[in-house]
């Protein structure tokens, strides 16, 4: 919101939260009852292309985002190198506003003025017209109005709002308070009416215009240099005619200069033009290397899980994983993403994120969870997370982190694999086992003299057995077959502190993958502790269950914004925290197969940097 919001600052459907497309029911019901009861010679296509070209807009403005968040995470040529914030996320979260209030503005129009309905599919003259007044008028009065925006008194109660984002994404271009998009809105309907007026208007003529409209905000904003440089030279005076995303990136770092729309000729006239223009333009052009002192290795969980990641649905990527009924209409999509990415993936960069002077990217296998349970996929996805591996140690990677499924022990024996097949890797294999273990053992309550130890028996439960056993805790097992699988680990010491009994039920359970089943026979109060990456189904209202291993994150860890799975924001696993913290010590042994770095040191190494315990789910 602007410093100090003027009036209208607010959309008139803002109550209605995701409701909002419900002011569209009587444009669209009105289209509906057309087609019920005419004949197809007789129906207003112009108006039906109305809510085509809301899809539209919708699929391509998404398409930007992905795309841009894509190229912000890998991209050499990326213009603003800052962090893009929670806060961000959510002030843009409403981007589609300015789509249904134009939608409403066509509709409008072309149910009152007659020479904007049965419009043409196709005119030629009309497409030129608008071509026209856009470079005209439309050009000519943006500027103003926009070097009039930055004016301390309409700045502060309106413009600020959309400065507010140094790093913009694609979204940022259409982030304005209400009053100024109805502004906006006025200058961009001039063309269309123009040729309304005219009666040169065309279907395909007006959805060309708001398309190009959406590409140049699109681009403006999207934060990496795209436009070669052959285009200038072939064309030299195209400089005066095509704006680029360095020189609008310009604009909301220095906000006095590049005012232009899209046309950086108004600049020049009136010489707002940045000094910096061209020296930026050709920095970012050029780009510049970069390589991660760390790599998250990843992979989707559900098919829906992909609408999550940070380069799917920027508010839904922002808020912990959840199942939304919504999300089932977008099901094919899903299926067929799932399809493509089985017959054509590789290993993409998900997002980048920096700790002082520590830079660190999250990559993702395109593989989901079930397709890590076919015993006929495990080669193929060791091949991906092999590949990832030597690309990461070729390229002077420090740290390698497991995450979720790719440590699996009957997948790769939590990293071991690899280890055999390259025993002189440069870049550290960590699987995270030890944080993980010092997460669950500081989650158990104080006091505790019995816990009950059951589900499968991970790398991470079976030390978490051994820590409490030393620590003089009795652990039970309800598993016969478990209990003589961990039996034989345990220290002379200490194994008189495991037992197996089905009957005993303590107050705290770690747990790893029970059955429905199993957690009902909890007596009420019982504390859950998953030892798993995936969270426990919670199944039972009267007892309490913490979250996955996890940790809050340091504030110094910036460009974070979006969720680590079913997490809380700015909270991440024990098992990405732990290769974080491995490449800030600066430690030099791998943590995977068999090995287990020392608990207690990886704990407090990993305090010490800031990061903080989180317990309750």
């Amino acid at each position: 919101m602007a410093s100090r919001p003027g009036p209208l600052t607010h959309w008139p459907w803002e109550r209605l939260g995701s409701f909002k497309y419900v002011v569209l029911a009587p444009w669209v019901l009105r289209s509906v009852h057309m087609i019920a009861t005419k004949e197809w010679k007789d129906i207003d296509l112009s108006n039906l292309a109305i809510f085509v070209s809301i899809v539209w807009r919708i699929v391509h403005n998404q398409i930007w985002i992905s795309l841009s968040r894509f190229q912000n995470a890998r991209s050499k040529h990326r213009i603003v190198d800052r962090s893009l914030e929670f806060e961000q996320v959510d002030r843009e979260s409403n981007w589609d506003d300015q789509i249904i209030f134009n939608a409403i503005i066509l509709y409008t129009i072309n149910a009152l003025h007659p020479n904007a309905s049965y419009l043409p599919i196709w005119r030629a003259d009309g497409v030129v017209l608008m071509s026209l007044l856009h470079m005209g008028p439309v050009e000519f009065l943006y500027y103003w109005f926009h070097r009039a925006l930055h004016h301390h008194f309409l700045y502060s109660r309106y413009h600020s709002h959309h400065h507010a984002s140094i790093v913009t994404e694609p979204i940022t271009s259409v982030i304005h308070p209400f009053a100024e998009h109805v502004g906006y809105s006025f200058l961009f309907s001039i063309p269309m009416f123009g040729t309304v007026l005219t009666g040169t208007g065309s279907i395909l003529g007006i959805t060309l215009y708001i398309t190009y409209i959406d590409f140049m905000n699109n681009m403006g904003h999207c934060n990496f240099e795209l436009v070669p440089q052959w285009m200038f030279k072939v064309f030299p005076p195209l400089k005066y005619l095509m704006y680029t995303p360095s020189f609008h990136s310009l604009h909301h770092t220095q906000f006095r200069t590049n005012y232009s729309l899209f046309m950086p000729f108004y600049d020049y006239i009136y010489s707002t033009m940045d000094k910096s223009t061209d020296d930026l333009y050709e920095k970012s052009v050029e780009g510049k290397e970069e390589t991660p002192d760390l790599v998250h290795l990843t992979h989707p969980t559900t098919l829906q899980s992909i609408y999550h990641l940070r380069l799917g649905f920027a508010s839904v990527a922002s808020k912990p994983y959840s199942n939304k009924w919504y999300m089932i209409l977008m099901w094919p999509v899903a299926w067929l993403s799932m399809v493509l990415s089985w017959i054509y993936g590789s290993t993409f960069t998900v997002e980048r994120i920096t700790l002082k002077k520590l830079k660190m990217q999250t990559w993702a296998i395109p593989r989901y969870n079930f397709q890590y349970g076919l015993t006929w996929e495990r080669e193929a996805i060791n091949d991906f997370i092999e590949k990832a591996i030597v690309e990461a140690d070729g390229r002077g990677v420090k740290v390698l982190s497991l995450g979720l499924l790719n440590q699996a022990k009957e997948l790769n024996g939590s990293g071991e694999l690899y280890i055999q097949k390259y025993p002189k890797l440069r870049v550290r294999i960590v699987d995270g086992s030890s944080l993980a273990t010092a997460v669950v053992l500081n989650s158990i309550p104080p006091g505790t003299n019995q816990v009950l130890l059951c589900g499968s028996l991970s790398k991470v439960s079976c030390a978490t057995a051994i820590a409490l056993c030393q620590k003089g805790i009795q652990v039970i097992m309800p598993r016969k077959h478990e209990y003589h699988m961990l039996k034989p680990q345990m220290p002379d010491s200490t194994d008189n502190f495991l037992t197996f009994s089905s009957k005993q039920t303590p107050q705290v359970w770690i747990v790893d993958g029970l059955a429905d089943s199993e957690y009902r026979r909890a007596p009420k109060g019982t504390l859950f502790i998953p030892s798993s990456q995936f969270p426990p189904k919670k199944v039972r209202k009267d007892c309490t269950y913490y979250t996955t291993p996890a940790m809050k994150i340091p504030e110094t860890l910036g460009n974070v914004h979006s969720c680590e799975n079913w997490l809380p924001r700015r909270v991440m696993s024990a098992w990405r925290v732990a290769g974080i913290v491995h490449a800030l010590e600066g430690w030099n042994m791998h943590e995977c197969g068999g090995n287990m770095m020392d608990i207690e040191k990886v704990w407090s190494a990993t305090i010490r940097h800031g990061f903080l315990p989180i317990t309750q789910a």
